[in-house]
């Protein structure tokens, strides 16, 4: 099972950048899934999850309005497009997924991060 995290990049302050994390080895269509951000000295924090239909989405109060997840269950990938970005938003961005198919709880499967850089 693997959770492969693209899209991070530079980008100034105002921008936007759109991540994706394609998940392999097994079918997320029934899994709650979740992205996470951290940086160094930090301990990693919730950014924003979506259930397994998609229906229902949470997000960090600090990036609600400017940011979305998003799925798309038939690709087996989930998105997050984020707009308006800030310095404060740099950090090293997961993907995760959890057994069951709602978003808030544990997650047990994790990808390698992507790197978010925001330049002000």
């Amino acid at each position: 099972v693997q959770l492969q995290a693209s899209g991070g990049g530079s980008v100034q302050a105002g921008g936007s950048l759109r991540l994706s994390c394609v998940a392999s080895g097994r079918n997320f269509s029934s899994n709650g899934m979740g992205w996470f951000r951290q940086t160094p000295g930090k301990e990693r924090e919730f950014v924003a999850g979506i259930n397994s239909n998609g229906e229902t989405t949470y997000y960090l109060d600090l990036v609600k309005g400017r940011f979305a997840i998003s799925r798309d269950n038939a690709k087996n990938t989930m998105y997050l497009q984020m707009n308006s970005l800030k310095s404060e938003d740099t950090a090293l961005y997961y993907c995760a997924a959890r057994l069951t198919d709602e978003a808030m709880g544990p997650y047990e499967y994790w990808g390698r991060g992507t790197q978010v850089t925001v330049s002000s």
